[in-house]
């Protein structure tokens, strides 16, 4: 498989996933003119997708959800469109040719991350989560490709304007991953099979890509979990950044 994260972040995500068989988009928060503009650049009709799945209910994930009408969208809440399979936690479910585990994660709403795998390869898939649960290690460990968020810096979004209790939202275990504990948990689930980290709804304010992917690196090195083939990665904001078996 391979992915394009065309948005990451508090203004906006989604996620491309394919293979030769299948396409599968993983949320749509954006403006439906940088989705129609992005999948033009990878070259991809967002009208012939083959599913939607959808992490959780907040805007920067379902925005432009009326761009996919039609395509069958697989989300916890019910969202009052059609075409909707409502799923839950532990369900597995195959997209054409691409099979899905959904993973329970804590967030202020019911919220999925997901493992998607083919024939040859496993990508997982988390963000939105002030708590990742160490019993997901077994089932998530040694895939290909993890895109995994690590949101926030304590120091960085302690030191902006945001509310306290804004503040408070963020760092709670129904909050945001901060740095040292998404890196904690990747040194954990990497195997010899990984291929790529691709860090995932970064703060624009509370963080920055070289403090996160220097927090990872230094982690994975300390607990020896670096290899030299491993690509470290940061997805932005308004930015398409493409990996994966291509």
């Amino acid at each position: 498989m391979k992915f394009s994260m065309l948005a990451s972040g508090s203004k906006g995500n989604c996620c491309v996933v394919e293979n030769k068989d299948s396409r599968i988009v993983i949320d749509c928060g954006t403006t439906k003119k940088y989705l129609n503009s992005s999948f033009n650049e990878i070259g991809i009709d967002p009208h012939a997708v083959d599913g939607l799945l959808i992490t959780h209910t907040h805007k920067d994930h379902i925005a432009a959800i009326k761009l996919f009408e039609g395509i069958d969208t697989y989300a916890e809440e019910d969202l009052g469109i059609m075409n909707q399979k409502i799923i839950h936690p532990d369900d597995e479910f195959t997209i054409s040719s691409i099979h899905v585990r959904c993973i329970r994660l804590s967030h202020d709403a019911a919220c999925m991350g997901y493992l998607l795998e083919d024939e040859e390869s496993r990508l997982v898939y988390v963000t939105d989560t002030g708590y990742f649960k160490e019993e997901y290690y077994p089932l998530l460990c040694n895939a290909d490709d993890y895109i995994f968020e690590s949101n926030h810096d304590i120091g960085m979004l302690m030191k902006t304007s945001r509310p306290a209790y804004v503040k408070q939202r963020i760092i709670q275990d129904n909050g945001h991953l901060c740095n040292e504990d998404s890196a904690k948990h990747l040194a954990n689930l990497i195997g010899e099979r990984t291929r790529e980290i691709v860090l995932a709804h970064l703060s624009e304010e509370g963080n920055s890509h070289e403090r996160a992917l220097t927090v990872l690196e230094e982690t994975l090195l300390r607990e020896q979990r670096m290899k030299e083939n491993l690509k470290l990665r940061a997805a932005k904001q308004h930015e398409v950044l493409t990996g994966g078996r291509r």
